[in-house]
């Protein structure tokens, strides 16, 4: 894939976009990780100050990659659990059709997905039941146990309703945070694209985008330029079977 040509006034004006929505802000330079020091512009009053211009480029090739997947119809499975992060990872995949985890991801959701498809399973049955008059065969008692059984199933597991296999790549907010799902991909060759910030390890990582991701004005913008670019080039509707 051949990288895109940034002009000057693009580059210019996606660089003052992230400056207002604070994404230069890292956190204390205690915390910077070492693969992410060639990325700090500067430090000040003990914070790292991220350098907007290799952010620009960072997000740039990852958007590409994102219209290649929009335009091949693939599966993005976003992620975002911490507080900052949760509604802008749900609305964000809401508006793409694609799948999403913002409650605590769930240990074997792409390693063992076999046993994870059993649950959304379930959870889809109880609702085509419960929408068709399908729980009456159920005493009240039983009713309530299933219920009970089924909020807790829907919390989890209704963001990959619809997931028939493993997503063929996944957006992640807070790579440190979202360890597991990015050690998962890694395991069963899912490439990541990952909003990260000074504190995170960026080797492991096939597409990070060094910015604030921390504040939900910068978390808003990076997801939704990301599921823009994936926007572009749809062609047909994503295939999820």
């Amino acid at each position: 894939m051949q990288k895109a040509d940034i002009k000057k006034g693009d580059t210019d004006t996606l660089i003052e976009k992230m400056f207002r929505v604070g994404a230069h802000y890292g956190y204390s330079k205690t915390r910077r990780h070492p693969s992410v020091s060639s990325y700090i512009y500067a430090t000040k009053n003990k914070g790292d100050i991220i350098d907007l211009e290799k952010t620009s480029i960072m997000l740039e090739k990852a958007s590409e990659f994102l219209k290649s997947l929009g335009a091949t119809g693939k599966v993005v499975l976003f992620v975002g659990t911490k507080p900052e992060a949760k509604e802008v990872t749900k609305n964000v995949a809401l508006s793409l059709n694609m799948p999403y985890v913002n409650e605590r991801w769930i240990g074997g959701t792409l390693s063992n997905f076999t046993e994870i498809k059993k649950r959304i399973t379930e959870l889809e049955n109880y609702r085509k039941d419960s929408a068709e008059g399908g729980l009456d065969k159920y005493t009240k008692k039983e009713r309530v146990v299933l219920s009970k059984k089924m909020a807790k199933l829907e919390r989890y597991y209704a963001g990959l309703i619809g997931l028939k296999k493993n997503p063929d790549a996944l957006f992640v907010i807070d790579a440190k945070a979202e360890h597991i799902a990015t050690t998962e991909s890694k395991k069963m060759s899912i490439p990541v694209v990952s909003l990260v910030n000074s504190d995170s390890d960026i080797k492991g990582i096939k597409y990070p985008i060094i910015g604030n991701d921390s504040s939900i004005p910068s978390i808003k913008f990076f997801t939704e330029t990301i599921a823009n670019a994936y926007k572009m080039s749809i062609v047909t509707t994503p295939i999820q079977a």
